[in-house]
């Protein structure tokens, strides 16, 4: 998979080497001439432009690419970036960067957006992940629909441990994806038990979330 990231930041550069370690291609976009630093992402693509200009993501062929993630830490920058890669350049999938909660609205598939990251509101659910047991914590909005990835850990002593996963009855527009279970994810078949302290990692439609809290709510009885 060839990906495009617009911004090499911190951020940017990150994302980079975690995709190449993955065995991805990835193409940088910076505009500032002293942040191109190939030494800093072994294997990457560099391209010094503007990620707004059209011209130049012509001549960085974005067409070519599978993902366009816009990664600066300029809003407005990350919003014409995604919308330029949908509508111009036909990218399949993209992802903007957010980084002020007050502009989350804005990052939707009307500005070419598939997927948006708030980093407030994701380091915002992580010290929630990290200090609430039983609770459903939202990680991930989807911008288009109203589907959200949410994850709630287990206690110990939950009244869901040792049973199946096929004889908890879970709300309508509910998927189980992943258990991450001593730090490993494991498939989440029918038969298999849960465990005090496994993750768990649901996609849940907003209509359906407070049911799914409802499921996991005897614990905080239990305490």
């Amino acid at each position: 998979m060839r990906v495009a990231i617009a911004g090499a930041g911190n951020v940017g550069r990150s994302i980079a080497r975690e995709l190449i370690a993955n065995g991805h291609q990835v193409l940088l976009i910076e505009r500032d001439p002293a942040a191109i630093k190939p030494d800093s992402v072994p294997g990457a693509d560099w391209f010094q432009a503007d990620a707004c200009e059209l011209q130049s993501l012509e001549e960085a062929e974005l067409e070519n690419c599978d993902v366009a993630i816009a990664a600066t830490g300029d809003d407005k920058v990350n919003l014409v970036h995604s919308l330029l890669a949908k509508t111009e350049f036909g990218v399949p999938r993209t992802v903007g960067r957010v980084n002020h909660p007050g502009n989350e609205w804005l990052f939707d598939a009307q500005w070419g957006v598939d997927v948006s990251v708030s980093t407030p509101r994701l380091m915002s659910a992580l010290v929630e992940e990290a200090v609430s047991t039983g609770d459903l914590v939202r990680l991930l909005t989807f911008n288009r629909s109203t589907t959200h990835l949410s994850e709630v850990t287990l206690p110990q002593a939950s009244h869901l441990a040792g049973r199946r996963l096929r004889d908890v009855e879970l709300p309508g527009d509910t998927v189980l994806v992943a258990i991450i279970r001593d730090g490993a994810p494991i498939t989440p078949e029918r038969d298999r038990a849960f465990e005090g302290g496994d993750e768990l990692l649901f996609l849940v439609t907003q209509e359906s979330e407070a049911d799914l809290a409802a499921v996991f709510a005897a614990d905080h009885y239990d305490d």
